[in-house]
């Protein structure tokens, strides 16, 4: 059989410590989050949000259509959002609703300490599965700050980088995991996202206007 080289496949998210990792996430995978995994801490049109990873967009966007207000923030100059180093100069604690982002998967577990304190509800971040693993994750996150929910995609989510492909395969799962400020657990919900990309997916997603 010959092997997949696909872009998305070979990738794997693994970058140099000094890269952008900029893989974009398809947006109706963040559409997936609102309508599947946080649909009973709506309505949002009353709710703000940050996105402080936010690159050119792709999660933002497809936020801005559920939610009041949004907010967003790149350490890196993508021409969307401003230019902020999310983990060096901070925002205020409580200063937001909801923390949701895709974050750099090496600055993942700082990304979530940090949101912990910014949001006034919860944090949601879009994570490899393998993410729950670790020794040292466990002890610095997950043993003191338990997700209320674990959400497995059934379907791949394609993320190559620097941009959105509607063509693009990838090897590699992804799950939604969500702190909640008013749900304590100390066994997070384990669900599967139902297959929904066709339903949510728009061709406008691929356009590369912002």
């Amino acid at each position: 059989m010959a092997q997949n080289r696909s872009h998305a496949v070979m990738a794997q998210r693994t970058e140099a410590p000094d890269s952008r990792d900029d893989f974009p996430t398809p947006p109706w995978a963040t559409r997936a989050l609102v309508a599947h995994v946080l649909k009973d801490f709506g309505p949002f049109d009353l709710q703000s949000v940050l996105e402080p990873a936010c690159g050119a967009g792709y999660m933002a966007r497809p936020l801005a259509e559920s939610f009041g207000q949004v907010l967003t923030s790149d350490i890196y100059p993508y021409g969307f959002g401003s230019v902020r180093d999310y983990l060096a100069v901070p925002y205020e604690a409580n200063a937001v609703d909801w923390v949701i982002t895709n974050p750099p998967f090496r600055l993942a577990e700082e990304f979530v300490l940090r949101s912990l304190i910014v949001a006034r509800r919860g944090v949601a971040i879009l994570a490899r599965t393998v993410f729950i693993e670790s020794v040292g994750r466990y002890r610095n996150l997950f043993l003191q700050h338990r997700p209320c929910r674990f959400a497995q995609f059934t379907e791949r989510v394609p993320m190559i980088k620097g941009r959105v492909d509607r063509t693009a395969t990838t090897a590699t799962g992804y799950a939604w995991l969500v702190w909640s400020k008013e749900i304590k657990t100390q066994n997070p919900e384990l669900f599967w996202i139902p297959p929904c990309r066709k339903a949510l997916e728009r061709d406008s997603d691929y356009s590369d206007r912002l």
